[in-house]
């Protein structure tokens, strides 16, 4: 019995350094990049469809707003100074559809889980995000890149992705960490960092 406790807790003790030690880059990831959060009001199909609609102009106006900007300090700074303007651009969105929920809008640092985009994986923590939350925000979610400004989806080419993020300042190794080019080591690296982040809340 006490030598399978032992085990066990040699085991975890392995577990718990392995966990514990950083992605080489992944600091450098965080810093590099700005994630778009939109919130639905609720689960229902009406407040659903108003989020994308939601999303497609505030990525519309976003688009015209970083196009000039070469690094996520950049970006952020143009972001701040036009809060109001994508709050007012949101809430005239849902006011065409009949809508009287209020939207808020904020830029901030925001938890994610590891996420997996068409051919990006993205390792869990804190990112600067802007934030954008209809009504009670008490729906379900969409996340996006937004800076370097390219929404990833089916249409996007792994070309345009590389070119535009190591545009944003990531170096080659910190493209490949993110576009998993060594076969599922980061991807279940992430994982395990996201569950073990979790436990230590």
């Amino acid at each position: 019995m006490k030598r399978m406790l032992g085990f066990f807790c040699a085991v975890m003790l392995l577990l718990g350094a392995f966990v514990l030690l950083p992605v080489h880059g992944e600091s450098e990831i965080y810093d590099s990049v700005i994630r778009l959060h939109v919130l639905a009001n609720s689960n229902r199909e009406e407040d659903q469809h108003l989020k994308l609609l939601v999303r497609d102009e505030v990525l519309a106006t976003t688009k015209t707003l970083l196009k000039d900007t070469k690094t996520r300090d950049e970006a952020a700074a143009v972001l701040r100074e036009n809060l109001g303007a994508i709050r007012t651009v949101a809430q005239h969105t849902l006011q065409k559809q009949g809508c009287d929920d209020t939207v808020s809008v904020s830029l901030g640092q925001e938890e994610y889980p590891t996420r997996e985009y068409e051919q990006l994986a993205f390792p869990a923590g804190k990112y600067l995000s802007l934030r954008v939350m209809i009504g009670e925000a008490e729906g379900a979610n969409w996340w996006c890149v937004l800076f370097p400004p390219l929404c990833l989806s089916a249409a996007t080419t792994k070309a345009q992705a590389e070119e535009a993020f190591l545009a944003a300042g990531l170096t080659e190794e910190q493209y490949r960490i993110i576009t998993d080019s060594n076969g599922g080591k980061y991807r279940l690296r992430f994982k395990i960092l996201e569950v073990a982040g979790k436990l230590f809340d």
